[in-house]
């Protein structure tokens, strides 16, 4: 009688397939395109509705923006706030990323769908790369949609497009390269809170919001190493990037995926998962 051979699926194949179900499912979630939507309509409004008079003083209030690519990233690398405008840009996306990534892992601990896949698979580090990348996904598409409000928005208002172009592209693609190490984080974060909901949201938007790097620079001054460690590199990005500026945050991005990969892969090994 002959021997049956069940070859074990590699970790491309595994990987492959616990994919296809992640993206099946976010393409099947409104949640996604509302906030798709959302990200297109907070440019797109913050442009519209500059210079336009307010009907109770009578009187009109400074634009925030004279550049419409001032919404997209600032001119220079920012490791403190001075003005809200000028952290007011392309990074908010990565706050409706973070909510975005805590909706997919809360539901799959509420449903059940974690105990059902743990159960008939066993690798946990599958687990943290796949919702890794859809998070990634989702914040890399909206940042399309971002800029696309933007543009509507800036077109809409009259605001002045002058630009560096490669600087632009570059602090663009940037940003989205950033959105692998930000996924990764948020990842991490709802494995840690992933029977509290409600906490893995306000630490999503707590690290999002890059309150982190604003206190550690208001301590230990402007510092670009600071910025790096701490908030991905995310400013970095500006409308006066260069090459290096691109390399620096896919060097970032790759260890912030790597370290928070591996964290999240040893809590889920060692703790109870459900």
């Amino acid at each position: 009688m002959k021997e049956l051979n069940f070859k074990s699926p590699t970790f491309f194949e595994r990987l492959r397939g616990m994919l296809g179900v992640d993206f099946y499912r976010l393409f099947h979630t409104p949640m996604f395109y509302i906030f798709l939507g959302i990200a297109a309509v907070i440019p797109a409004m913050i442009l519209g509705t500059m210079g336009m008079e307010n009907p109770q003083t009578g009187t009109v209030g400074e634009p925030l923006y004279t550049n419409t690519w001032h919404i997209i990233a600032a001119e220079i690398p920012l490791y403190v706030v001075n003005n809200i405008a000028d952290y007011a840009n392309m990074n908010m996306v990565f706050i409706f990323g973070g909510i975005m990534v805590s909706i997919f892992i809360g539901h799959d601990y509420k449903s059940g769908y974690v105990k059902q896949l743990f159960t008939t698979h066993a690798k946990k580090q599958d687990y943290m790369l796949s919702k890794t990348i859809v998070g990634a996904f989702s914040m890399a598409c909206m940042c399309i949609t971002y800029m696309l409000g933007a543009v509507g928005g800036g077109l809409f208002a009259g605001t002045a497009f002058d630009v560096n172009v490669v600087s632009l592209v570059i602090a663009i693609i940037s940003k989205m390269v950033m959105s692998l190490g930000w996924a990764s984080l948020y990842t991490f974060l709802n494995v840690i809170f992933r029977r509290y909901f409600g906490v893995s949201i306000v630490s999503c938007f707590f690290f999002g919001t890059g309150i982190l790097i604003i206190g550690a620079a208001a301590i230990f001054g402007n510092n670009a190493i600071l910025n790096i460690f701490l908030y991905g590199s995310s400013v970095y990005a500006c409308l006066s990037s260069s090459i290096l500026t691109l390399i620096v945050c896919l060097i970032c991005s790759a260890a912030w995926t790597a370290i928070y990969t591996v964290a999240g892969t040893r809590i889920l090994s060692k703790c109870d998962i459900y």
